[in-house]
């Protein structure tokens, strides 16, 4: 139940793009507000973006914001994280979590998810 599956991690060169998908199993997922998080090895978790679970309201990080867009399909089956000119800085493990919230809220810190995928590895890299 509540289980989050991420997919769509690889290797992409500076400048590029990668689409990232969070796929739910066991719940209904429209009902979810969705988080995209990221932690490169021996630092600090990382929000990055997040939907909530009606009128598709978003909030950004300033690492990623005017590169990174998150956004649901129309069935509301599955999150995505289009990932633009990416930076080896965006070189992390990437994780999408879930949370019953206000239909229009949603959030960017961590400690409001109880439901975590089990991460899928970006490396932005020649």
């Amino acid at each position: 139940q509540l289980q989050l599956v991420e997919s769509g991690g690889g290797l992409v060169p500076p400048g590029g793009s990668l689409r990232l998908s969070c796929a739910p199993s066991g719940f209904r997922f429209n009902s979810y507000a969705i988080g995209w998080f990221r932690q490169a090895p021996g630092k600090e978790q990382e929000g990055l973006a997040c939907i909530s679970s009606s009128e598709g309201s978003t909030v950004y990080a300033d690492s990623v914001k005017g590169r990174f867009t998150i956004f649901r399909d129309a069935a509301k089956t599955t999150v995505y994280l289009q990932m633009n000119e990416m930076k080896p800085e965006d070189t992390a493990d990437y994780y999408c979590a879930a949370e019953l919230l206000p239909p229009t809220r949603c959030s960017i810190y961590k400690d409001e998810y109880d439901y975590w995928g089990q991460g899928t590895q970006v490396t932005v890299s020649l």
